[in-house]
């Protein structure tokens, strides 16, 4: 018969102060330790959510960002009469060519400069990115100077508001209107007419053109055939894929330096947890010959223990993923590696964050005492009731 549980977790509670130190430390580890992935997945959300599935982005081959892509307006042409565009209710074919340009702007507040993504856009734009929606002003005036800027720019950039003006490529560009895109990329840009872009900027091609499939299943037929057109030096992409692959680079280096720090801190924890058993075993050494003289076996010890350790692995996860919880109401910012323009974005807490959270306080528990715990197993039964 195995020892009760109320046995491990009552001894921790006779030890309130002890516990509490120990579960703290190991409540920092699993606060970082979770914080860092809640970092590298809202990233990866913020630009994935960015793209549709069933749209396409069409870029330079070899090109690993819009920023480096460029197509002439004479492959954008053969691109966008492609069978597989759909249409929307009016016959008009969903497609539009765009331009992405950087510019530096100064934040509000610090005058700190950063770059922000200016994108020349089309009316099927808008059609083409379901989440994005005016929540003031207009859309602007094609052929004029007139922008929209996404929420998290119009509320961090000066002049990006609504109703103020900014000065780039020598002009004067009027923001109508702020639209929100919920939780993507497009919150981070600013939007006007591409063929004024193009003329603002001296430039002759697009960066890239977006399109929408008749059916999602269309894709490898599309993708086969630009691709091996020699007219159309480019690469096909599903728009949702385009965006992941933007946040590789910089979600795997967060998560890296990230786990780092979580394994340099986990070793403090471990060590925690382990002198805190150690000094648990060392209290009870009477309690141990008690349970050996009244049956219970070896494995018995060394089972309930570890149950005490995983207790309070238990309790330090509790405590550290509360406050890693939220973190899911801040906004941050950071440069995006891909497109070297600063990109705002949440933390993310998801089902397998907390998994694999609780699964690592566990384990600091567990390792910090097995040693205990075996110290514990092995005591001979003689000297353990000379010692009671």
């Amino acid at each position: 018969m195995p020892i009760p549980l109320s046995y491990s977790y009552r001894n921790l509670l006779a030890r309130r102060l002890t516990t509490l130190l120990t579960a703290g430390a190991m409540a920092l580890v699993v606060f970082v330790f979770a914080a860092v992935l809640m970092l590298a997945e809202g990233l990866r959300k913020t630009l994935v959510a960015t793209g549709s599935f069933d749209n396409v982005v069409v870029l330079r081959a070899g090109s690993e960002s819009e920023v480096q892509s460029f197509i002439d307006r004479y492959q954008a042409g053969v691109i966008g009469a492609q069978p597989e565009v759909a249409l929307d209710i009016e016959g008009r074919r969903l497609v539009a060519d765009e331009a992405l340009v950087l510019i530096n702007l100064p934040k509000r507040g610090t005058n700190k400069p950063a770059n922000v993504i200016i994108r020349g856009v089309q009316p099927a734009s808008l059609a083409l990115r379901r989440e994005v929606r005016l929540t003031q002003g207009r859309f602007f005036k094609p052929g004029s100077t007139e922008i929209i800027a996404g929420a998290q720019i119009a509320q961090r950039f000066q002049g990006a508001g609504l109703g103020e003006t900014l000065k780039f490529a020598m002009r004067q560009w009027q923001v109508v209107g702020v639209f929100d895109a919920g939780n993507t990329g497009f919150s981070s840009e600013i939007w006007g007419d591409v063929e004024q872009l193009l003329q603002a900027f001296r430039r002759t091609v697009f960066s890239s053109v977006i399109l929408r499939l008749r059916e999602p299943g269309m894709y490898g037929a599309l993708k086969a055939r630009l691709e091996g057109d020699p007219r159309l030096p480019v690469q096909v992409l599903r728009e949702v894929n385009f965006y992941e692959n933007q946040s590789k680079r910089l979600a795997t280096f967060i998560k890296v330096l990230g786990l780092v720090l979580t394994a340099t801190f986990s070793v403090g924890a471990i060590l925690g947890a382990m002198v805190t058993m150690y000094a648990q075993v060392g209290a009870r050494i009477n309690e141990i010959g008690t349970l050996r003289a009244l049956g219970f076996q070896r494995h018995h010890i060394l089972a309930a223990f570890l149950l005490e350790a995983g207790f309070l692995g238990l309790l330090g996860w509790v405590i550290g993923l509360i406050p890693a919880a939220m973190l899911n109401f801040i906004t941050l910012s950071t440069v995006n590696w891909a497109s070297f323009a600063e990109l705002s974005f949440k933390f993310a807490l998801t089902p397998g964050i907390v998994i694999k959270s609780l699964a690592f306080s566990l384990g600091m528990g567990l390792v910090g005492g097995l040693l205990p715990a075996l110290k514990a197993a092995r005591l001979p039964l003689l000297d353990a009731l000379r010692a009671a």
